[in-house]
């Protein structure tokens, strides 16, 4: 006979049964949920972005699971370009502020309906400026009052031709005038240092002289009114230039990052470097002068002729989409000056382990404090083109694999690529490394040490 009491201790415990089911149970459901929600985020980063501001691509960073920690080391140490954002702080660049102007579209963001605006070589203008946006709290202040620079974001790479695919810069020098005169007007910042803790881009052959073609760009000199302020530039020789008669940082040509580890990930990593040396570009057979001036000042010409049909040179004048793959089966690849001293191919060739041979006199080559550039490629004189096949020959029986190896280091990859959002070390690190170092032009330190 069952009593009362019994009755209500048997219906407590299955309803603490029940309890502990339904408890159980909405644990399970929830961690189900979080684990879809966050790997939807991941898959589709773009789903959390504001659709007014389609440059700020990096949300505030999200603590990570210690496996995707743990993948995302193993990625970096087999491809040497890291997966996660560091915390920048800004007590790594002596406290550094920077504040970003927010221009009308037309100086930047309508550029990029050309997709082509955010790829190609002249486009680190357009990664830096993406990358000093995801900042947010960081380096980057959105108060003005509190900054050491102000960065003027204009594009002015951008407008390719439509007889030959070139950027054509002509306009260049006034858009960026409108720019600064929008600025000054607006704000006081400019006006009192006349733009001396402000900077620019200049991404492209003659960097601050905005011209294609060098004796345009000497006799056009810098524009007056950037002549105060500091330039970021691809273009940089050790000789008194007029394109460099201004406070500048030579930074690298932008390669996309992803680019890079897609062609690592679909070359295998034992393979062997099976071509010697290696060129793809333009090498004119019959050179044209223009206005007094060949095209590499014939040096590519005479690549191709002296070492055209020699078998330990793999030298290609036609385009070719996949050449990135070329050079990480190559030894040496040539880096010779086009129009201007610089190339990509520097960069791609350092990030996929093939030694650069420079070949442009007098080069500005970027961050030498993070990129010990004499350890990790050659640098063949122009004069001595002739004898280059026994100069590489000299070196593939001496130091070769010494430098090799000093290529290996993800450090030095890291610094020439710029990253969005920016990690430790790379081109945009580098950028903020060397304005930190120009503190002397910040108005607001110069006010605290009067106080």
């Amino acid at each position: 006979m069952i009593t009362q009491k019994q009755r209500r201790t048997e219906k407590g415990l299955c309803f603490k049964h029940y309890y502990k089911w339904i408890l159980c149970f909405s644990l399970t459901l929830y961690f189900v949920a979080s684990f879809f929600v966050d790997h939807d985020q991941e898959d589709h980063p773009s789903s959390s972005l504001s659709p007014s501001n389609p440059l700020i691509t990096n949300p505030k960073p999200k603590l990570l699971s210690s496996r995707a920690m743990f993948e995302s080391k193993i990625h970096d140490q087999r491809h040497g370009f890291p997966l996660q954002r560091p915390n920048i702080r800004t007590d790594v660049f002596n406290n550094l502020k920077i504040y970003v102007y927010d221009l009308p579209s037309k100086f930047n963001k309508d550029w990029l309906a050309n997709e082509r605006c955010s790829n190609h070589l002249f486009a680190a203008e357009v990664a830096l400026h993406k990358a000093l946006l995801s900042l947010d709290g960081d380096v980057r202040t959105e108060d003005p009052y509190e900054a050491d620079f102000f960065f003027v974001p204009v594009y002015v790479s951008c407008n390719f031709s439509t007889v030959n695919g070139f950027p054509a810069i002509g306009h260049a020098r006034s858009l960026i005038k409108e720019a600064i005169d929008l600025v000054s007007a607006r704000y006081p910042f400019w006006n009192r240092t006349s733009g001396s803790d402000h900077f620019f881009t200049a991404t492209h052959d003659f960097g601050s002289c905005f011209h294609t073609m060098e004796d345009r760009a000497i006799a056009d000199g810098v524009p007056r009114m950037l002549r105060n302020s500091i330039v970021l530039q691809t273009f940089g020789v050790t000789y008194k230039h007029p394109c460099q008669e201004v406070e500048n940082v030579v930074i690298p040509p932008y390669i996309s990052p992803e680019s890079l580890r897609k062609t690592q990930k679909n070359i295998p990593a034992a393979i062997e470097r099976d071509i010697r040396v290696f060129f793809r570009g333009k090498m004119e057979i019959h050179p044209k002068n223009i206005s007094g001036r060949f095209y590499s000042k014939r040096i590519r010409t005479e690549i191709w002729r002296s070492y055209g049909g020699d078998r330990r040179f793999y030298l290609q004048r036609q385009r070719f989409a996949g050449y990135q793959s070329e050079i990480a089966r190559s030894v040496f690849c040539l880096c010779p000056l086009g129009w201007a001293p610089w190339s990509p191919r520097l960069v791609e060739s350092v990030a996929l382990g093939c030694v650069p041979v420079i070949i442009a006199d007098g080069i500005r080559l970027p961050f030498p404090s993070a990129v010990r550039w004499p350890d990790i490629s050659l640098t063949v004189a122009e004069r001595d083109v002739g004898r280059l096949g026994d100069i590489l020959e000299h070196v593939a029986a001496t130091n070769l694999s010494d430098i090799q190896k000093n290529l290996e280091d993800p450090s030095v990859r890291r610094a020439l690529l710029f990253n969005v959002p920016p990690r430790e070390g790379d081109a945009t690190w580098q950028v903020l490394e060397a304005l930190s170092k120009k503190l002397n032009r910040s108005v607001r330190r110069r006010s605290n040490n009067v106080l």
